[in-house]
């Protein structure tokens, strides 16, 4: 079985942070999930996956992330190499927001660097400047049976963010949010992928959410996962509401709707 790689050689050179070259994930029971799937990511590009369920979206960021490994192809992720204290190239925010309930706002946020054995002084300034980044720093120590559902998916933000990571993977991070609280969060995430300059690939449902936030667009085909057509958000920036409500917004979103309907309509059942 052929293992992702994190190399600092192959994609650098390109100056792309992913490359995926032929990849394919099949799981034991028989699914073929994704692929063959070819993709690149340049670093600081902001890159959205939509696609029907079980199109191999989070499978993708899982191989990225090294949280599995892929059945065939190659993976290649490119960071910056460091020896800073608790420092990881990958940060991870999921779909629920996996909290401990008996540990505060800033415990939680402090998890990655505890299991890196960052220096003490070195993890409080860190959590202390994630938490103000996703605008929690007065909640540091809330629990989260204190917190709405949008705070604790900013704490789980600021988790993926307190190590300071190259790429940011994201699957499907608001779904489960009322509307107002999601357009703020979009907001809010477009703001420090301008701040920090970080590579971002997300994954949704959306296919307002993915024109909203994205440079590009990667539609997937059902089940198994390949890219069926790509698109090029091509607006000024940086964007507000005045993009949301704009005729080039509409736009694009019928364009990728077009793009999205042969995946659902050729979707598997689970």
């Amino acid at each position: 079985m052929a293992e992702p790689a994190l190399s600092e050689t192959d994609s650098d050179a390109a100056g792309f942070a992913v490359r995926l070259r032929a990849v394919s994930k099949t799981y034991d029971n028989g699914v073929t999930a994704l692929g063959p799937l070819d993709l690149d990511v340049a670093k600081g590009d902001f890159v959205s996956l939509l696609g029907p369920s079980g199109c191999g979206k989070s499978t993708a960021l899982r191989l990225i992330a090294g949280l599995g490994a892929p059945s065939a192809g190659t993976v290649n992720v490119s960071h910056r190499a460091t020896k800073m204290d608790g420092r990881h190239p990958i940060g991870f925010v999921f779909q629920e927001p996996t909290l401990m309930p008996w540990a505060s706002v800033r415990d939680n946020v402090r998890l990655p660097l505890k299991l890196a054995h960052a220096a003490p002084a070195e993890a409080d300034r860190r959590i202390e400047e994630a938490l103000a980044q996703v605008g929690l720093a007065e909640f540091a120590d809330a629990y989260p049976r204190e917190l709405s559902g949008g705070m604790k998916m900013r704490v789980s933000l600021a988790r993926a963010l307190v190590t300071d990571p190259d790429i940011l993977l994201l699957d499907e991070p608001f779904a489960a949010l009322d509307e107002i609280t999601r357009f703020r969060l979009n907001n809010d995430l477009l703001a420090l992928w301008r701040k920090l300059h970080k590579t971002v690939i997300f994954v949704t449902h959306s296919v307002f959410e993915s024109v909203y936030l994205s440079q590009r667009v990667i539609v997937l085909t059902a089940r198994p996962g390949r890219i069926r057509a790509e698109f090029r958000i091509a607006t000024a920036e940086p964007r507000g509401e005045e993009f949301r409500t704009s005729a080039d917004y509409a736009g694009y979103c019928r364009e990728v709707s077009k793009a999205l309907t042969p995946s659902y309509s050729g979707q598997r059942s689970a």
